[in-house]
């Protein structure tokens, strides 16, 4: 059914007739009915559940608020929309793999510290207590690595596929370059690791930064004034998106706008930015292109010129 309205609504046919011929080869396998064959216990999975499960809850709750609260007319199948997906396919589909390529650095350096005092400590704190505690230390850290993307040439050709979309909404915030998830997410968890923090409270942040790094890039109009400098809105976030030169290389935190406040890089004035995207170049629109550009030689300079 999805299909044929894909057929039916879309200019390109592709996606509409492979959904179909898919639906039809699922459903020649034994569809709903088929059995699962007992294959033991395996040591690593990665499947597409958390992919679908995702991208089906993030689409239901975001598609509708973006249509009824939009900061900007534009159609759910905007420009570009088509790569991020790719990017959501891959960062979300592939958090596993991506999460593993993370993880096994970070306990191989920090596993013999695991035991120690301060470790058995900050994991026997209230659950509540180690979220806030993840909530500002993994941001802290990452708040410095956002900036060093922005500052170091070869680091800013990685990032630069982020700050390409002309237009954000709630699957905006997916495009971004493979090493620079990596990095990211590694050197988040160095903090996370070194003080020890129980797996649960860890569960915990992994689900909240999901749901708030595509809500931070959604296109709501909302402002939340309450909550502003308390913590990251869209409002806050888009104006580090935008390719205005009053909001060029400002508002860095993911999370906490006390970071910017601190070092002086927050902007947050009454208006709204006009344009989004990079100010001097523009990265492919492709999603193989994307994955290549920061090998490739050029000539733009960083943010910071």
């Amino acid at each position: 059914m999805l299909g044929a309205t894909s057929v039916v609504l879309l200019r390109s046919k592709t996606y509409g007739l492979a959904g179909i011929g898919l639906a039809l080869v699922a459903a020649a396998m034994g569809g709903a009915g088929a059995e699962p064959v007992p294959v033991g216990r395996p040591r690593f999975v990665a499947g597409l559940d958390y992919f679908v499960l995702e991208l089906l809850v993030l689409g239901l709750v975001f598609v509708p608020l973006e249509r009824l609260y939009k900061l900007r007319e534009q159609p759910i199948f905007r420009r570009g929309w088509q790569t991020d997906l790719r990017h959501f396919f891959v960062s979300h589909a592939g958090v596993q793999l991506l999460s593993f390529a993370s993880l096994v650095p970070m306990q191989w350096l920090f596993a013999p510290a695991a035991s120690l005092p301060l470790q058995r400590a900050v994991a026997a704190q209230p659950l509540w207590m180690q979220l806030v505690e993840i909530l500002f230390v993994v941001d802290f850290v990452a708040n410095w690595v956002h900036r060093a993307f922005h500052v170091v040439r070869p680091l800013w050709s990685i990032h630069a596929i982020h700050h390409s979309s002309l237009a954000l909404d709630w699957l905006a915030g997916s495009r971004m370059h493979l090493l620079d998830v990596i990095v990211t997410r590694a050197a988040g968890f160095v903090p996370v690791f070194v003080l020890g923090f129980a797996p649960s409270a860890v569960y915990l942040y992994l689900a909240f930064v999901s749901f708030h790094a595509v809500f931070i890039h959604a296109n709501l109009r909302w402002r939340f004034r309450a909550l502003r400098w308390l913590v990251a809105t869209p409002e806050f976030h888009h104006w580090h998106h935008t390719s205005d030169e009053e909001g060029i290389d400002k508002n860095f935190a993911v999370l906490l706008p006390i970071l910017d406040v601190v070092f002086g890089t927050a902007h947050l004035p009454a208006h709204w930015p006009r344009s989004y995207g990079t100010v001097k170049f523009q990265p492919p629109e492709t999603y193989l292109g994307q994955l290549v550009y920061p090998f490739q030689r050029h000539g733009e300079p960083t943010p910071y010129g």
